[in-house]
């Protein structure tokens, strides 16, 4: 059975009864479920975007690759907007503090596997933020072999002088983007995390990380 078919239309039909509140042509029944999904693919179809490359047969898999790498670059640009004057050293200097502050106490792989790194570079963070008396650590109580950090008064105190830049620098990267166009994108956004992150937390080695992720694909659509 196609589980992810059944969400799919479990969500238009959730979609559908949205749309009824504030446009009574719909009736409440098939007939009006139909033809709200013709209007809606109508309206769909005069709305399909356009990209470089498309004549040539550029997927929409590419086009959204390169975008999203593309917005990960501009936002690390405005981030270094944040740090200007600062004491940070970089902007996981600032995510790893908010996350603390956020979610509390936790271990140093829980903090790393939040922020999607590896833990060499993960490490370094963390050591720099201890260094910088930001977090303190101590030994966990359920296992010696972990260390539990927290964020400092020092740590909140250096957050909060910088928090007006973060959160401009937020509010950018999300652009003039509409109310319903952010939940829309958060609603796609968590769709994809939905995917990935399951596959980045077993950690599969390199050689076998795009074959694995691959798979998982092809076991949950139709490849095209």
């Amino acid at each position: 059975m196609n589980y992810n078919l059944i969400q799919d239309v479990i969500q238009l039909v959730s979609e559908f009864e949205r749309a009824r509140i504030s446009d009574e042509r719909y009736t409440s029944d098939l007939h009006g479920f139909k033809s709200w999904v013709a209007d809606e693919q109508n309206t769909k179809q005069q709305q399909m975007p356009t990209w470089t490359g498309i004549e040539s047969g550029r997927s929409p898999e590419s086009v959204i690759s390169t975008l999203l790498v593309h917005l990960s670059r501009y936002a690390k640009n405005y981030s270094r907007s944040v740090l200007f004057n600062a004491e940070f050293s970089t902007q996981e200097d600032y995510i790893y503090l908010i996350n603390l502050k956020a979610f509390g106490e936790m271990t140093k792989m829980a903090l790393i596997k939040k922020n999607i790194q590896d833990k060499p570079v993960g490490m370094q963070i963390i050591n720099r933020l201890v260094k910088n008396g930001w977090v303190s650590q101590q030994d966990s109580a359920t296992d010696r072999r972990s260390k539990m950090i927290s964020i400092t008064d020092a740590g909140l105190h250096i957050l909060e002088e910088q928090m007006q830049k973060i959160r401009q620098a937020t509010q950018i990267v999300s652009a003039d983007l509409l109310y319903e166009e952010k939940l829309e994108l958060i609603r796609l956004l968590q769709k994809l995390e939905a995917f990935h992150h399951p596959i980045y937390v077993r950690n599969a080695p390199a050689e076998k990380l795009l074959d694995q992720a691959y798979q998982q694909l092809k076991s949950t659509t139709i490849i095209k």
